[in-house]
């Protein structure tokens, strides 16, 4: 098209009133094209209006981001509800507005920004230009801004919330997401992620100061400002001090003859995870050629999510067998999730789930704090956590060892301020973990972190060899002391709302209104607990102890065959999960047996609960 015809075309559509025949629709475009100044994201939407595509348009337009299990989170493109320049300039102003509203000290101590390596070229959008427009919004109203001045791991950003106590920090990262995706994650003073009512006010807040301010497009502040501080060398220097407050065999580890391979997954993490392996005294892991580069195609994968297994960790396993590496680690592309692979005799590769995990983080955690207490520690004062979903094994350690246990809702968001609180009434937390390959040891940081996660797998693992125990042997001596905990998540993907919606409605009306079912197939049900409603059955009063949570849907069953199911919502996907664990007691040795009986209920409860076929679910492909 030729230029004048172009800038016809843009004052036309700039000055017309809208007819599209929806008045909400006709403001919206109005708004979007007076306040985009992203050459790339606002001609998406012209071309939208110039090709009539309402639907579209009104898909885009007319609603807006909310706060899930990790902040904002959508796909990159023009839009109120996808992530864009725009949409992180409103953002962050609805933050500024509510964070001079909460901290009288806010413009004294400032606001942490990071970011992780994605991007999408047809939207100009990368993660660390939306970095650069949140520190320009704070920066451009005095507020000094700390914004890294390359990518780091997530768990960085409230590491240095809590460091230079700054009152709040945003990480622009999608972390395992699809390749399209990127958000906004936020964190609070304490350094643990936002929870309600923080996230319901932030969002009102963000309603009020739609339009861009003067200034929050002026992104050469965060080169001119002498408010904007770099903390890398600081944050990664007092981080990495700070592991070694979980590192017990440093010695040990120099001399281990165990080879180690690490995936980035084209993320943030190889740099981080060379600098914690040198900390405990190891010698450098073997990265993956082709991942240990950020890419934000995420090109050698078909998804960047490490919990997906074999399928996606071929490359490392391949590298592994060649370099006679019997163990394999994998940080998703932001860094605060770890997966990891075993080589075992029979020339397999076990891929360890994240509840499998938790059981040998939640052994060593507790062996390393016992061999190492002060005289006069308690164990009635050490603690360690889970999600709701998570498995039971750190519950059935502790009713052994004399430890406290605590259940969460989903999200490390709720972990992490619960070990806010714990630590300010005296209490030592020495793990924490969610089933989604999510470990915390120790709390020198309140979220997860792969980066620490990976270097404690690699001591466990050393430790272990120099009595000649694999990390699959040592699971089963876990089992075989605290009883056998055999569980299997998995997931449904479902584009449609109002179908999602549905399937939990049937539950809760299930034989006649208001009635959840009393039998999944032939198998009684003894408990249930709706998050979403606040109903427990096994609670004398009927009401849920863990907080309602009316947003998601969340039903937990309790079995008569000792079997816990969940199904749930995803906070960030559109997936419905289900989470099903048989916890056996420690007489219980026959695996065969339980795992058959976790087979078949799971396959009940797909059946009868779920309805697959009848409700257009689309299945996991493996």
């Amino acid at each position: 098209m030729a230029e004048n015809a172009e800038g016809d075309l843009n004052s036309n559509l700039l000055h017309a009133p809208y007819r599209t025949g929806d008045p909400q629709l006709d403001t919206a475009i109005a708004q979007w094209l007076s306040w985009d100044k992203n050459p790339k994201t606002k001609e998406q939407i012209e071309n939208l209006l110039r090709n009539g595509m309402n639907k579209e348009l009104r898909d885009r337009l007319c609603c807006r981001m909310t706060f899930g299990t990790a902040g904002l989170r959508s796909a990159m493109g023009a839009g109120f509800c996808y992530i864009n320049d725009l949409t992180v300039i409103q953002s962050t102003q609805g933050m500024y507005k509510y964070l001079e509203r909460c901290f009288s000290d806010f413009k004294q101590r400032g606001f942490v920004v990071g970011y992780d390596t994605r991007g999408q070229v047809t939207s100009s959008c990368s993660s660390q230009r939306l970095a650069k427009l949140t520190a320009t919004v704070l920066l451009a109203k005095n507020v000094p801004v700390y914004l890294f001045s390359r990518y780091v791991p997530t768990p960085f950003v409230p590491y240095a919330v809590q460091e230079l106590k700054a009152v709040a920090g945003v990480m622009i990262t999608a972390s395992h997401n699809r390749k399209e995706d990127n958000g906004y994650k936020v964190y609070w003073e304490t350094g643990a992620q936002i929870t309600s009512p923080h996230d319901k006010e932030i969002l009102k807040c963000i309603e009020e100061c739609v339009e861009p301010w003067n200034g929050s497009w002026n992104d050469n502040l965060v080169d001119t400002s002498p408010l904007k501080k770099d903390p890398l060398q600081d944050i990664c220097k007092r981080y990495m001090e700070d592991l070694k407050k979980i590192c017990f065999y440093r010695e040990l580890n120099s001399k281990t003859t165990l080879k180690f391979v690490h995936t980035s997954f084209h993320g943030v993490g190889h740099d981080y995870v060379q600098l914690a392996f040198q900390v405990f005294g190891f010698k450098p892991p073997i990265p993956v050629p082709e991942q240990k580069d950020p890419d934000p195609d995420f090109s050698t994968v078909k998804c960047p999510n490490p919990e997906e297994g074999e399928s996606v960790l071929e490359l490392s396993l391949r590298l592994a067998e060649r370099e006679n590496a019997r163990i394999v680690l994998a940080t998703d592309p932001d860094a605060d999730r770890l997966a990891v692979a075993e080589l075992q005799a029979n020339g397999h590769w076990k891929v360890f789930t994240g509840n499998e995990l938790a059981a040998l983080f939640g052994w060593w955690m507790f062996d390393c704090w016992k061999k190492n207490k002060p005289r006069n520690a308690d164990v009635k004062n050490v603690y360690m956590l889970a999600t709701t979903v998570s498995s039971k094994i750190l519950k059935a350690i502790a009713l052994e060892e004399g430890f406290h246990f605590e259940e969460t809702l989903p999200g490390f968001k709720w972990i992490g301020s619960r070990i806010k609180d714990l630590l300010e009434n005296g209490k030592e937390v020495l793990f924490a973990f969610e089933e989604s390959i999510g470990f915390l040891c120790g709390t020198s940081v309140l979220d997860k972190d792969g980066v620490s996660a990976a270097v404690v797998v690699a001591e466990m693992a050393s430790y272990l060899e120099t009595m000649s125990i694999t990390l699959m042997e040592q699971l089963i001596k876990v089992y075989e002391k605290y009883g056998y905990h055999m569980s299997k998540t998995s997931y449904f993907l479902c584009y449609d709302p109002p179908t999602i919606k549905s399937i939990f409605e049937r539950l809760r009306n299930f034989d006649s209104p208001k009635e959840y079912p009393k039998f999944c197939g032939t198998f009684a049900i003894l408990h249930i607990r709706d998050v979403t409603t606040g109903y427990d059955s096994s609670q004398p009063n009927k009401k849920s102890v863990l907080p309602v949570s009316k947003n998601s849907q969340m039903i937990t069953f309790t079995f008569q065959n000792g079997c816990v199911a969940t199904l749930r919502t995803s906070g960030t996907e559109p997936k419905i999960k289900y989470y099903a664990e048989m916890c056996a007691s420690p007489d219980q040795s026959d695996t065969a047996l339980l795992e058959e009986e976790l087979k078949k209920l799971i396959e009940a409860l797909i059946e009868n609960f779920l309805e697959p076929s009848k409700n257009g679910l689309i299945w996991r492909s493996v």
